[in-house]
């Protein structure tokens, strides 16, 4: 397996997603790419879309409310409720649809899961699952284009660690 690609793994038996990526940047610089909003607004909305942080407290307990923005200027936000963060390590976080007050659209899908970061021999493993509720929760996720738009994103933090890190 070349882990400078995405991999993405769903199983309906756990009604999860599983995404991998190796990154050929050290733990530190990966954190803060997924920890600080000035960093994450590079890479987190797939081309042509792109992330606008509206708050971002990333602790235990914090959040992370933000808005995808279409070319056209249209917004579809989303949140990052943090549960437990052990610094370089793993993310506990619930992700959901939101509205830009950060209420939980519960008529879209709502995941918990884990990121978590692995120091590697060529830079650093990130892997993250995500849990749903219900088969028809997974589906949708799929079918609203997640495989291609994490795929596009992860792309995306691969070329801006490149950039940091020269």
């Amino acid at each position: 397996m070349d882990n400078q690609q995405t991999t993405v793994v769903k199983d309906f038996n756990e009604k999860s997603v599983k995404v991998s990526r190796e990154f050929k940047a050290g733990i530190q610089d990966v954190w803060r790419c997924y920890s600080e909003p000035e960093l994450l607004d590079q890479w987190w909305g797939p081309a042509p879309w792109r992330a606008e942080t509206k708050t971002m407290k990333f602790e235990a307990g914090g959040f992370w409310l933000y808005a995808m923005v279409s070319p056209e200027g249209q917004k579809h936000w989303g949140i990052m409720n943090y549960i437990d963060i052990e610094r370089h390590k793993n993310i506990n976080l619930e992700d959901g649809f939101c509205d830009e007050n950060g209420n939980l659209n519960k008529e879209l899908p709502v995941s918990k899961g884990e990121m978590v970061f692995t120091s590697t021999a060529t830079g650093t493993l990130v892997e993250f699952k995500m849990t749903y509720t219900t088969d028809e929760q997974l589906k949708t996720i799929i079918e609203m284009g997640f495989e291609q738009g994490i795929t596009i994103c992860l792309e995306q933090l691969s070329n801006l660690l490149t950039r940091l890190t020269d």
